[in-house]
């Protein structure tokens, strides 16, 4: 998917191709984004903004998806988009997009800002699977490398059921916000063939190393993710685990 196995995640309205480019060197992807891409989530945003959020609205949402992943052409690093959508349309001409720039599309199940839930998109889609499932497929069909976006600790979903849901419908990866259930990111790891990036907390080689021994194929950096101290031990962590890890 990636390498090296660390990630920078997306901070909503702030996370775009210049910030990917000030720590390009530290990472081996970065999730822009979020942004949202149909009309009820685009009011869901401005709402959100309402009330001091950051949101990126731009007046056209697919093509400014292609415009920050062309400035990421040279950039090395796989660049990745985090998308929310109530609908299935936008999400298919993004992932069209993504596709031709060898960027992964990543379907946000994730966002638990009220407006957002509201609006059918977000974390509302971890109580809908049928729903994040077509848009895993129709994204998958067009040729997108597909991640989803989920958070633990959520009542009454099963992560390890929704990571199989995914993967059949052609998903390639799972970004698992693990909130303080670390071990859950073991467990969605055992239940499906994805590509397992674990987010919450990555900071320092004590918290990098026990997401990898809990299974995971990644980690992903948010609220540090401007820091370079970090980055560059978070990196350094993952490839010594990993250097260790071919030589078992």
């Amino acid at each position: 998917m990636f390498r090296p196995r660390v990630a920078l995640a997306s901070l909503s309205g702030r996370s775009d191709a210049a910030w990917a480019r000030a720590v390009e060197a530290h990472a081996g992807c970065a999730f822009l984004g979020g942004i949202a891409l149909d009309d009820p989530t685009r009011e869901a945003a401005r709402r959100m903004v309402g009330r001091d959020r950051e949101e990126f609205l731009p007046e056209e949402p697919i093509a400014f998806v292609d415009e920050q992943l062309t400035a990421l052409a040279d950039a090395p690093l796989r660049p990745a988009f985090n998308v929310r959508s109530a609908s299935l349309a936008p999400v298919e001409r993004v992932a069209r997009v993504c596709s031709r720039h060898d960027a992964v599309l990543e379907l946000n199940a994730h966002c638990r800002q009220t407006e957002m839930c509201a609006a059918g998109a977000g974390q509302s889609l971890l109580r809908d699977e049928a729903r994040l499932a077509e848009q895993v497929a129709v994204a998958s069909e067009v040729g997108a490398t597909v991640s989803v976006k989920v958070r633990a600790e959520v009542d009454g979903v099963d992560l390890t059921e929704l990571a199989r849901t995914v993967e059949a419908a052609g998903g390639d990866a799972i970004h698992v916000d693990a909130m303080d259930s670390e071990a859950v990111v073991g467990d969605v790891a055992d239940a499906a063939d994805l590509f397992v990036v674990a987010n919450n907390g990555v900071r320092d080689p004590a918290t990098t190393t026990e997401y990898f021994e809990h299974g995971a194929d990644a980690v992903s950096v948010g609220r540090a993710s401007d820091d370079p101290a970090v980055l560059r031990t978070v990196r350094e962590t993952a490839d010594d685990w990993f250097a260790r890890e071919a030589i078992r």
